[in-house]
């Protein structure tokens, strides 16, 4: 294998988009997301899935259409939007909303009198902390009153799981969904399942996830989207490395116009004597 050949793993990352919603939103894996949202919402018997379109259409002209990760009904009738977010998103809580816009407006048909609505819940998988320091993955929302906590009587619910806050993954105090946001995180890395991941909803994320299962183009596609995610992250790493270089250079010729001693500069900035003194002659030679 060349150097710089991809490796790839036992299981696909299924963090990323393409490949979460192959584990979770094709037809063989109905029995893992009713698994995955009966652990998510407990109190709610799943005992049926369906899923159901993706791609909505803005009714306003210059609107934003959208298309779902997944969207699946129970055999009540209520709605799960399930959304994969891979790269930090500062605004996820302004999509989540937005998103489900579509599906509650889907309930109410045109000429209608009945503004009922079935139990809606948004689901929000996201690979980066929307709490801080936080070592709990799952947080739910409602529409409530401000001063009472009164619900709004209204059957719209929004849940994030928070994939890297799951710290007491394979501790004694870990829950199921701790270890199964850590399965999702570390599975392009394991060769073998973990004896600590055991029960069916793990049988079926790993064997939904096991590369070799693949079909030959979903294969072929799966290495190419890792080729693009590579590069994509060397040259963020090399653009941030330019970055930080050239504030500490920028930094270190500030000093030097201060007339701070060179040997400071270096321990402040980081830089060797030897670049500082390279700043210091450029400096000079350009006249600054």
């Amino acid at each position: 294998m060349e150097q710089n050949e991809l490796k790839i793993g036992r299981y696909a990352n299924v963090l990323m988009d393409r490949w979460f919603k192959r584990t979770f939103g094709w037809a063989p894996a109905r029995r893992l997301m009713q698994l995955f949202l009966q652990e998510m919402i407990p109190e709610r018997k799943i005992t049926k899935l369906s899923f159901g379109p993706q791609e909505y259409v803005n009714p306003i002209e210059e609107g934003k259409d959208i298309r779902l990760d997944v969207h699946c009904t129970d055999e009540t009738g209520a709605h799960f939007i399930v959304e994969m977010q891979f790269a930090e998103q500062k605004t996820f809580y302004e999509r989540a909303m937005f998103n489900s816009t579509f599906v509650i407006q889907e309930q109410v048909k045109v000429g209608s009198t009945d503004w009922s609505l079935p139990q809606i819940y948004f689901i929000g998988v996201v690979n980066f902390p929307l709490h801080e320091g936080s070592d709990r993955v799952l947080y739910r929302y409602r529409l409530k009153d401000i001063e009472t906590g009164e619900d709004m009587p209204v059957p719209v619910e929004y849940i994030f799981l928070e994939v890297p806050n799951c710290r007491k993954a394979m501790t004694s105090e870990a829950s199921l969904l701790d270890n199964f946001c850590y399965a999702m995180r570390k599975m392009p890395e394991m060769e073998e399942r973990p004896k600590e991941l055991k029960g069916e909803i793990f049988d079926l994320l790993f064997n939904s996830a096991e590369i070799t299962k693949f079909a030959p183009k979903e294969r072929s596609e799966y290495i190419q989207d890792m080729t693009t995610e590579r590069d994509r992250a060397n040259q963020l790493a090399t653009a941030m490395e330019k970055g930080i270089a050239k504030e500490k250079a920028d930094t270190a010729i500030r000093s030097l116009n201060k007339g701070l001693d060179p040997q400071l500069i270096a321990e402040l900035t980081g830089l060797s004597l030897d670049e500082i003194f390279a700043l210091q002659e450029q400096k000079f030679d350009s006249g600054v």
